[in-house]
């Protein structure tokens, strides 16, 4: 076979770009130099594969997957499997995160034929697409029970030729039983309100008390189960919920999952204590994280999770904004090719560091001469400000400064190695993620007695309006309202998902709720009614493409939870919440009809139907409809808005009108403002639920009053 090479200014040798060249994706350009003769998904791979007749190897992975990197490095850049695979198969190398859709089908699959699944994902598949084997990562050698990449090439190609019939059978049946998944049975009859108190009780039963979180090694973090548990003490008062919230978030943030000088949050950690990540920072995550942190100030006013929250979203603003504003999709677990090398240390380099302060910092942060990881330290807070000025000698206050000023060197001497990666590639959905934790900080961080703390409620406001308005202009066509799924170096790519319309819809809302401009309400809308119009099942429920998307061998419709929230579950919520601000039922109809048929199975499997699980608190309480009426420069507008943003997160609809107090009522998009107007000129609040409302005050004390008795 014909090779090309050229010589790299290091003297290393390299191939010419492969078909996967002209794509935007980082994750496919990281493999436009292998040997192997890689397509992107597309027609031109699909029609090969079937000229050829050959069976297709699908490669699916992403940019921050470390065991993605390694299999790329035994596997793919080998000559004789890219030698073996050119001959026998059609390669085609998918990016997870800009094809969530292929990657949910063919998990779907890889999970039905192993019992599991990951990344990378390895699935062949007969030439016209449809499944017949699959796993994830293989080594080059056979290993730990695992059979070698080439043997299970060898063995595919093997039946594919010999045993053909059995083959395409295999295939058959798979995507019948893939179809058949997407099939939720009807319900009928009202939600039992006692499913949810079921479902606390069941996440007791699973909680590991001493850890915090559900399950055991990998532990991820669980953020939608943990804002269900914060909505249910809101809710009924649940000392039991709200533990097991506390528990979880506070052993993350004392964790090495957390980055203990960077603030944010890496994707999971490999054993149960929280303290060795894989260190890939996502933006998914660490949006819900955030969200998660200010739900919990929000509901117990520990200052311990408002400054959690503040130290994630300035990790996003450091280093996953992009030029443009809008949000970057990961970094790298890996370091110039090692795991963690970024963020590890040793009990040395800390020294050097802290000076004076080292002990302390050590007895913090569990620095030792062995170290926690490999002969190297993750920091991980061991100790309270209390246990470390007992055992110094200080006061918890100076701890506190001490530790803070090391961390802040620490982090500058870290900032001069190399760093990981980034996948700059920008995500409605993901997106959409930020935008609800920026624009829910904005609103709760505003009234803080900390000027500081204020001024950071500023600056997230600010984001938030900024990187709304990138993500539209690269993702949005405003005549249709349809969305892209990614973009990057100005090209959008991709049909947007169903994520990519609810979370973008969800983030949007927040940013109205912060800054009251109604354009930000009125896209949201418009891309829920694309929702209703595009993804709805008519059986109940959503698909996760629209009706116009390509053709798969299956559609996808998947109801559980996984790194992001069903996007079932998730419509739901923002349905519901737009038919508080609209008054229009067919929103609340669209949330009932697709939370019926999946109710029952949220008692039995909480941590997998979390976001289902708010989504009924929301159906069952409906949320409080606030309308405020006046000039919001005014500092008796001002005063009501104060009000209501001391109300837990994720209770209430806030809508106001933006015209002076004196100032007849302006034509406004948001039905809850219709008909209100300032009583006797001044700023007034509407209070109502479930199309009943209390009288309109214009006193803070009175609404307060107002809202504290009707939770």
């Amino acid at each position: 076979m014909l090779r090309h090479w050229h010589l790299e200014p290091d003297g290393y040798h390299r191939h010419m770009p492969n078909r996967l060249a002209g794509e935007t994706s980082p994750y496919l350009l990281q493999h436009a130099h292998n040997p192997v003769d890689w397509f992107p998904w597309g027609p031109d791979a699909l029609a090969r594969a079937k000229l050829l007749d050959r069976p297709i190897f699908l490669s699916i992975g992403y940019a921050a997957c470390h065991w993605c990197h390694v299999m790329e490095r035994e596997s793919f850049e080998n000559e004789a499997t890219a030698d073996f695979l050119n001959g026998r198969f059609v390669s085609i190398k998918v990016d997870r995160e800009e094809r969530p859709d292929l990657d949910q089908v063919y998990m779907g699959a890889v999970q039905a034929m192993t019992g599991g699944g990951g990344w990378p994902m390895t699935v062949f598949l007969t030439p016209d697409g449809r499944p017949f084997y699959g796993g994830t990562y293989f080594p080059d050698e056979p290993r730990h029970g695992m059979p070698s990449f080439r043997q299970v090439l060898e063995g595919v190609d093997r039946a594919f030729r010999e045993q053909r019939a059995e083959v395409e059978q295999a295939g058959a049946r798979l995507v019948t039983a893939l179809i058949d998944q997407a099939r939720v049975p009807a319900a009928t009859g009202p939600i039992p309100a006692g499913i949810l108190d079921a479902a606390v009780t069941q996440l007791a039963a699973q909680f590991d008390a001493p850890n915090g979180g559900w399950g055991q090694a990998p532990k991820f973090p669980q953020a939608m189960t943990i804002s269900f548990l914060l909505r249910r003490y809101s809710a009924t008062g649940d000392e039991e919920a709200l533990a097991m919230a506390r528990r979880s978030l506070d052993r993350m943030a004392d964790g090495g999952i957390r980055d203990q000088l960077g603030g944010g949050f890496h994707r999971y950690s490999t054993d149960a204590v929280w303290l060795a990540p894989h260190f890939e920072q996502m933006l998914y995550d660490n949006g819900q994280l955030a969200r998660a942190y200010l739900h919990a100030w929000s509901v117990t006013g520990d200052l311990r999770y408002r400054d959690v929250a503040i130290s994630v979203l300035d990790y996003l603003l450091r280093e996953l904004r992009t030029d443009d504003g809008a949000f970057a999709a990961s970094q790298d677990a890996d370091t110039e090719g090692v795991e963690g090398a970024t963020f590890a240390w040793t009990a040395a380099e800390v020294a050097d560091v802290a000076g004076a302060d080292g002990p302390l910092f050590a007895a913090a942060y569990d620095v030792t001469e062995q170290g926690n990881w490999e002969g190297h330290t993750i920091l991980r807070r061991l100790r309270s400000p209390e246990e470390l000025g007992a055992r110094f000698e200080i006061a918890p206050q100076e701890v506190e400064e001490r530790l803070a000023r090391v961390r802040t060197r620490l982090l500058e001497v870290r900032t001069a190695r190399p760093q990981p990666a980034r996948d700059d590639k920008v995500l409605a959905s993901w997106n959409g993620l930020a935008l609800g934790a920026f624009g829910d900080a904005a609103r709760y961080l505003r009234t803080d007695p900390d000027p500081a703390v204020r001024g950071r409620a500023t600056v997230y406001r600010d984001a938030a309006v900024r990187a709304a308005a990138a993500v539209l202009g690269g993702l949005f066509d405003e005549e249709t309202a349809r969305l892209g799924r990614s973009w990057k170096d100005g090209r959008a790519t991709g049909s947007g998902v169903l994520e990519d319309y609810i979370h973008l819809a969800d983030g949007l809302l927040a940013v109205y709720e912060a800054t009251f401009d109604e354009r930000w309400f009125t896209t949201a809308r418009r891309l829920m009614d694309v929702v209703l119009a595009r993804f709805a099942d008519p059986a109940g429920g959503f698909f996760d493409t629209a009706d116009d998307h390509e053709r798969l061998v299956a559609r996808p419709k998947d109801i559980q939870d996984n790194a992001l929230p069903s996007g079932g579950a998730m419509a739901s919520m923002v349905l519901l919440r737009l038919a508080a601000w609209t008054g229009q039922d067919r929103y609340r109809a669209a949330a009932a009809t697709a939370i019926a048929p999946v109710a029952a199975h949220v008692a039995r499997h909480p941590t997998a139907f979390a976001q289902w699980a708010s989504s009924i608190d929301l159906f069952l309480a409906a949320p409080l409809e606030i309308a405020i009426v006046g000039d919001p420069n005014d500092s008796a507008t001002i005063a009501l808005r104060d009000v209501v943003d001391a109300l837990p997160q994720g209770s209430h609809v806030v809508a106001l009108a933006a015209y002076p107090a004196a100032a007849d009522p302006t034509t406004s998009a948001i039905e809850l403002l219709a008909d209100r107007v300032a009583i006797d000129g001044k700023p007034t609040a509407y209070v109502c639920r479930a199309f009943a409302c209390r009288l309109p005050v214009t006193d803070p004390d009175a609404l307060r009053s107002q809202l504290s008795g009707d939770k």
